[in-house]
């Protein structure tokens, strides 16, 4: 039976669905309510009583730092744990939150562990009292359905050297082709002038440097060297793409799909697609310039 109540805010449906599964599996004594923005959260705080709030930053109507504020102007969420969950981790950003009274800020891409552990480090002797008299452990709890979905996402480890075949089969002409292009995009993305092509892909535990293929709307294809830690399937990502006039987008996502570049076991370039799912006006706004730019630049 739940005893304390949580209300996630993100316009990202599927971000505040990753936050709920995570609260729901490792801390059931919480009842979760969402929102997507805001002055929803707002309407949802003025009509119920919350003991915790998980809030994204960047959301239209009303942000993630306009709520914190009026929030801590509320005498009955004056001391409310309030987690700041988002793509922004500058300095700037990080001291506006302290100032406006944030508990804790969490950046994404995140991982259950990491939200974990802000959540207990916020909630404190509550959440402990709480879990106690429901019975449950605070040892991590994870359920068989968690189980299954680590065994079908779970990053696969490199092949040593020595599997590796000595000589390789010469690679067809197309495939020869995307190999040269992306080995030239690649070596752009490293040199010091800026490039509206590259794109840095944030994950949990590292970050992908890379360079876009192919972008629309909702999804976008970049190209990686195959010597840096990639992520699994359906793993959280952030894209930091340069805008143009100084701006960044932090576009938020998951990885759709992983496929080498071309046909050989050793290939250097590994394909990497991220599914969007920001529903923030601004953003798609953000996003429409850069797609303009890089297609005119082809």
């Amino acid at each position: 039976m739940a005893m304390l109540k949580a209300l996630v805010v993100d316009d990202a449906s599927f971000v505040r669905d990753l936050v709920k599964r995570t609260i729901r599996q490792r801390f059931p004594v919480f009842e979760t309510t969402d929102a997507q923005n805001g002055r929803r959260a707002q309407s949802l705080m003025s009509r119920n009583r919350f003991d915790l709030i998980l809030c994204d930053w960047e959301m239209p109507e009303m942000s993630g730092i306009e709520l914190l504020q009026w929030m801590r102007a509320q005498p009955q969420y004056a001391s409310v744990p309030f987690i700041m969950i988002t793509s922004r981790g500058d300095k700037d950003h990080v001291v506006e939150a302290v100032k406006g009274g944030v508990s804790e800020y969490l950046g994404k891409p995140f991982s259950p562990e990491g939200l974990s552990n802000k959540i207990i480090k916020v909630m404190g002797s509550q959440l402990r009292d709480a879990m106690a008299r429901g019975g449950k452990s605070m040892e991590s709890p994870v359920d068989a359905l968690r189980e299954s979905a680590d065994l079908l996402t779970r990053k696969r480890e490199s092949p040593p050297e020595e599997e590796l075949p000595l000589a390789s089969p010469a690679p067809d002409s197309g495939s020869s082709l995307l190999t040269q292009a992306a080995s030239a995009a690649a070596d752009k993305a490293t040199a010091r002038k800026p490039s509206p092509s590259v794109a840095s892909v944030r994950f949990a535990e590292s970050t992908l440097k890379s360079v876009v293929r192919d972008i629309n709307l909702t999804e976008v294809r970049v190209i990686a060297k195959r010597d840096q830690s990639f992520p699994g399937i359906l793993d959280q990502a952030v894209v930091d793409i340069d805008v143009g006039d100084g701006q960044m987008a932090r576009l938020n996502g998951y990885v759709h799909q992983l496929q080498a570049v071309d046909k050989r076991q050793d290939t250097d370039f590994v394909s990497v697609t991220i599914r969007f799912v920001d529903e923030d006006p601004t953003k798609l706004e953000d996003l429409s310039r850069f797609i303009a730019r890089f297609r005119a630049g082809r």
